[in-house]
């Protein structure tokens, strides 16, 4: 299954928005558009919120050219295709490191190509990111960083910096100390990852938590508490052998 990319599209005409959403909609089903935006200082707003994947950006609007919407970014990212009524704009959208440029009226195939375009260099940083993982992980004896999948993209974990991996049905969610990510992957697998780091612990069969992440725990209630104020479950079953694994 493809994965959606979230989109952001940015033109001051309401009628190219709306072309260019329904174009998307039926000839590019892995782009989903989460806003519309009518001018680059509401797309700042909207990139900052919504953490898009790419931008559909017009180049001629008021105030302020598309181009100029990288200016408000100490680090962009997010991928930029430009849409155009004019050739000339094409130099300057690739002096920005556009991954590509739409002419208007746009072409089915064009768009299509575009987006193609875009999947490929997405997967391109995501292996780079496996790569620099790996490499990170083969210089130590434990394991250090794990990939995690984010809106689309991949990022790299530290595990350190992970409080407890919650089973969700057939899915984790890595609950860490600045985000949480939801994984196709089951509790088990993410147990048998991480067995030779003595900090995490399966408390329950719901739970595996990071000991060095550990508040209070309370036997009476069965409950755990964890940094961020996380409470995972813990299992009567369990709990001399996790009383020991305190001390340990």
């Amino acid at each position: 299954m493809r994965i959606k990319l979230k989109a952001i599209l940015v033109d001051d005409e309401e009628s190219a928005r709306n072309v260019l959403s329904n174009l998307l909609l039926r000839f590019c089903p892995q782009i989903e558009v989460v806003d519309k935006c009518t001018n680059v200082l509401d797309a700042v707003e909207s990139i900052k919120k919504n953490q898009p994947d790419v931008v559909f950006l017009d180049i001629e609007m008021p105030n302020y050219a598309g181009y100029e919407l990288v200016s408000f970014f100490e680090e962009v990212n997010f991928d930029i295709i430009f849409i155009t009524a004019y050739d000339k704009f094409a130099l300057k959208a690739f002096e920005i490191s556009a991954v590509d440029y739409l002419l208007k009226p746009i072409e089915i195939d064009r768009l299509k190509l575009a987006v193609s375009k875009l999947e490929s260099i997405r997967e391109l940083k995501n292996n780079a990111k496996n790569l620099e993982a790996l490499k990170d992980n083969l210089k130590k004896e434990n394991l250090t960083k794990i990939i995690v999948r984010q809106n689309g993209d991949q990022e790299i974990v530290d595990i350190n910096s992970i409080i407890a991996i919650e089973a969700q049905e057939s899915y984790s969610c890595i609950h860490t100390i600045s985000n949480k990510y939801m994984m196709s992957k089951n509790l088990k697998h993410y147990e048998s990852l991480l067995a030779e780091n003595k900090s995490f612990f399966r408390t329950h069969k719901s739970w595996l938590v990071n000991l060095c992440h550990l508040k209070s725990y309370s036997k009476s209630k069965f409950e755990i508490e964890l940094q961020s104020g996380i409470v995972a479950k813990l299992s009567k079953y369990r709990i001399a052998e996790f009383e020991q694994a305190i001390l340990a």
